[in-house]
């Protein structure tokens, strides 16, 4: 797991929540409902500052409508509950994530942990779970680099028996890469651009066999640390082997560093296909690259038009993404989707538990759980391995907007082999063209 660097500047508070249920320091104001005979206490860890903020740049909106279905609290087998969700900023900071978890379970006392967005954050949560016996649910992290990442082994039986985490993997990315990558003439050449972190270990392992079964040629000049300044050797060799075809998972900062460098010294200019993950997810980042960011092909896992909702807040894809762009006036993005599946599927688990005031029978839940959710299914009985259940993801590619557009670049749905009930929008565009 990487430690992020202290080059970057860490923006302390929460701010506001949506709907007023928070204060600044982000400790929630509690009303207990009249007929509520305990309290059920939810950890919600995600960055909404640092390098890592574009994730949680939603999560006050979501919250807002959580709390506010929640209310009047949640009947477990006839029971109700008042429900506190107790909300933390990692500030993008690894670190910072274990040790908000430990304060959460030691000094809070939260029955139940909440987690999204990349290892840096869902697997030090995890970890501080799994070692106190606190049921934890993640995601918005390959899970890989959850599983493995952790000191699971292959063929081994899981060693976690409180952590959980609902996921896209490498299928998933292999899945949607191979078919429209086959839609653009090129010359089957890939340049990747891995960091030496969880994120980046995890793909080169995994998916770099498979596409080199599957006939392309892959050149990795080797994983760089987070962070990076100058990437003029990466650049240099891609140049020379004379890829057509790039993919990278970085963090946001080091993907513009690197753009703005390959564009520089003509990289750009021979590339049919630029696939980036981890970055690209959100307008913000796409924005920031001006230019530059036409016809980025991004995987998504959730989009306003999946035909999915919310079971837990009852809310649509499209309405999701509509109150957002009411409340706040900024484009909706897809982390939206991905926070609100993260309640409906940590709530259904504690409906689902004999007591979600036992941890052990919260995690017991977890373990038998299907579900729905605005991503879609969650089972976390038939996984590839213990304790995980993949996800769809579908690719999506950014565009200029038309002119009269509130927003500079539009999101279109160009592959949806992993998920056919999700609609395609547009057929891919090359990246020069």
């Amino acid at each position: 797991m990487s430690e992020l660097r202290s080059r970057r500047t860490f923006v302390k508070g929460a701010g506001a929540i949506a709907g007023g249920a928070v204060a600044a320091a982000g400790m929630p104001s509690l009303w207990k409902p009249a007929n509520a005979a305990e309290t059920i206490k939810v950890g919600f860890i995600s960055p909404r500052s640092g390098p890592l903020g574009g994730f949680g740049e939603g999560d006050p909106y979501v919250l807002g409508l959580v709390r506010k279905t929640l209310a009047k609290g949640l009947v477990v087998g006839g029971k109700t509950y008042a429900v506190e969700i107790l909300d933390r900023d990692t500030q993008s900071d690894p670190a910072r994530a274990g040790q908000l978890a430990k304060d959460l379970i030691n000094t809070d006392g939260v029955d139940v942990m909440f987690t999204t967005s990349t290892p840096e954050v869902v697997n030090p949560v995890s970890d501080a779970c799994e070692a106190a016996g606190v049921p934890c649910v993640g995601t918005i992290v390959p899970w890989e680099a959850w599983y493995f990442g952790r000191g699971a082994k292959p063929g081994a039986p899981s060693p976690f028996k409180w952590t959980y985490c609902f996921s896209f993997g490498v299928k998933q990315f292999y899945d949607q890469y191979v078919p429209e990558w086959k839609e653009i003439p090129n010359n089957k050449i890939i340049g990747v651009l891995y960091p030496n972190d969880a994120d980046g270990n995890a793909i080169r392992a995994h998916l770099v066999p498979d596409l080199q079964k599957a006939g392309f040629t892959v050149i990795d000049p080797g994983g760089y640390e987070d962070g990076t300044s100058d990437f003029s050797a990466q650049i240099a060799r891609f140049k020379a082997e004379k890829i057509e075809i790039f993919n990278t998972f970085p963090i946001p900062p080091d993907f513009a560093t690197f753009w703005r460098q390959a564009t520089q010294q003509g990289l750009t200019k021979q590339l049919k296909i630029a696939q980036i993950a981890k970055t690209g997810l959100f307008p913000s980042t796409i924005e920031a690259l001006g230019p530059l960011g036409d016809k980025l092909l991004s995987g998504f896992y959730w989009h306003r038009d999946f035909p999915y909702k919310s079971p837990l807040t009852g809310v649509s894809a499209r309405e999701l993404a509509d109150g957002y762009e009411k409340e706040t006036g900024k484009q909706w993005q897809q982390q939206l989707g991905a926070s609100m599946s993260l309640f409906d599927t940590g709530f259904a688990a504690l409906k689902a538990s004999s007591d979600p005031k036992k941890k052990a029978a919260v995690a017991k839940a977890f373990s038998t759980l299907k579900t729905s959710s605005m991503v879609g299914k969650v089972d976390f009985t038939s996984g590839p391995v213990p304790n995980v259940s993949p996800t769809i993801l579908i690719s999506t590619q950014w565009l200029k907007a038309k002119p009269g557009s509130k927003y500079p670049y539009e999101n279109v749905i160009v592959n949806t082999v992993t998920d056919p009930a999700v609609p395609v929008g547009a057929k891919i565009l090359p990246y020069n063209s």
